[in-house]
């Protein structure tokens, strides 16, 4: 059923309207804003050209679920996102800067309030003029609001704003955290398959090495080599053996290292199995890419949205040094009975309103106005820094990208050499041609270039890695 309108909030609602449109129409003091250029080179070093829109097309339009093809990863990575604490915190900093906004937002409109009340009041006879005691009652019904200030200036809607662009640099903020956590799983699941590789490298060469220490112990026995032949054979045993434990150590704390970046258990299911499978689950980004794309980046953006807001409290510091009218006022009835309260001609109203004027602040508005023009200035500072960083980082990753191929395709080469090496060396070794001790120099020769192999591939994953995040990639 439609409650029909009375005379008194008809009157509310077109006071409330009138000066919502008083606020709206108020001028502004916000200096008009200007994004700094970026103070860095218009291309990166290392970058082709001809790649540069497929680079970009790839670095914002990628998700995480399309980049990582290993199932496995994307499962860790999900895991991550669900449950890391970080991450939680960044998005509950999200709700706390929308509430802080809608809490600023709330002053740009009166407050309404309605209330009743009563009071009682006994007069002796001594302070009357009848002699005798007299109780007097009143009450009262009302509907108003107090000190709302009329935004003629700005300073309300000011701040408003400047509230806005703290709550949108929140936003950014997570989006950038979960880049970073997309990133840091990726790699602690990478470093895992990486140590896991290592382990079962020690192990198989400790075994290899016992299988031939204890053939070089039966030949010392029989007299055949001598001792320290025999003592190299052991060294080489016991280096491997030591290695063996030294990675099982470093596999159990990627693991916990995993759990501890996902905030929960990683099941066996999840983790690598090879490295070679997790290499091939990180795709590779074209090489080219303008500098440009580093504005779009979250914390990028998110220090823009810093430096708005910074822009912003120059106009509420601004608006300061205006007059100030705010506006208390109420209508309701009132009586000196209960039952008279809505009874014709109990209407009472209230209408107060105020204007102040600065005058002397003994320089107090002046520095509030310097504090708030050198905090934009710290503010540009910061957003040209990160420009600076994400540009470092991009230019980075290109430049370690730019000699990885030919570092992998030289360890691979020097792997095959060695091995080779290794062979002749006990083929001479066996004939009688060469030292036992040519054989396990050789020897070690082959096992630390298959470890600086499985380094390598590393590093050539976790590049991807880097310039993917570097890029922007992750945040969808």
């Amino acid at each position: 059923m439609r409650v029909p309108m009375t005379p008194l909030s008809v009157r509310v609602r077109s006071l409330v309207v009138a000066l919502s449109a008083a606020t709206l129409g108020a001028c502004s003091m916000i200096p008009a804003y200007e994004r700094p250029a970026a103070p860095v080179p218009a291309s990166f070093p290392q970058a082709a050209p001809a790649e540069a829109s497929a680079a970009t097309q790839q670095a914002e339009a990628i998700a995480w679920r399309d980049y990582f093809a290993d199932a496995r990863l994307r499962e860790v990575i999900a895991l991550a996102l669900q449950n890391n604490r970080d991450l939680r915190v960044a998005a509950l900093n999200i709700e706390r800067a929308r509430a802080q906004y809608g809490i600023q937002r709330a002053d740009l409109f009166p407050t309404i309030t309605a209330g009743g009340g009563q009071s009682a009041q006994r007069v002796p006879g001594d302070l009357n003029s009848s002699g005798e005691s007299v109780v007097s009652r009143q009450y009262s019904a009302n509907l108003g609001f107090a000190a709302y200030e009329l935004d003629f200036f700005g300073r309300v809607r000011s701040l408003e704003e400047q509230a806005l662009q703290v709550y949108l640099g929140t936003e950014e903020a997570r989006r950038s955290a979960q880049i970073s956590l997309v990133a840091e799983v990726a790699n602690a699941w990478l470093r895992l398959a990486a140590d896991r590789e290592r382990l079962a490298l020690a192990r198989s060469t400790f075994e290899t090495r016992q299988k031939s220490f204890e053939l070089t112990q039966r030949s010392f026995d029989a007299g055949a080599v001598s001792a320290l032949d025999l003592r190299q054979a052991e060294t080489l045993l016991q280096t491997a053996r030591a290695d063996a434990a030294r990675y099982a150590a470093l596999v159990a704390q990627d693991e916990n290292a995993l759990a501890l970046v996902v905030g929960a258990g990683v099941s066996a299911e999840l983790l690598p199995q090879g490295l070679d499978a997790a290499i091939a689950s990180v795709a590779v980004l074209p090489a080219g890419v303008p500098s440009e794309v580093l504005t779009r980046r979250p914390d990028v953006v998110q220090a823009e949205y810093a430096l708005r807001a910074a822009n912003a409290s120059i106009g509420a510091a601004r608006a300061a040094f205006f007059p100030s009218i705010t506006l208390t006022a109420t209508v309701g009835t009132a009586s000196a009975s209960l039952d008279g309260l809505f009874e014709s001609g109990s209407r009472a109203w209230s209408f107060m309103p105020q204007i102040r004027i600065p005058i002397f602040e003994a320089g107090r508005l002046q520095a509030s106005l310097d504090v708030a023009e050198i905090q934009r200035d710290i503010t540009i500072a910061q957003y040209e820094k990160a420009i600076q960083s994400a540009f470092r980082e991009v230019a980075d990753a290109l430049a370690d990208r730019a000699t990885l191929a030919e570092q992998l395709d030289a360890r691979r080469k020097l792997v095959e050499a060695t091995q080779k090496s290794f062979e002749l060396s006990e083929a001479r070794y066996k004939g009688g041609v060469d030292s036992y001790l040519n054989l396990l120099d050789a020897q070690r020769s082959l096992y630390a270039a298959e470890l600086e192999l499985i380094s390598v591939r590393l590093s050539d994953a976790t590049n991807r890695v880097a310039l993917y995040k570097a890029l922007g990639g992750g945040w969808q």
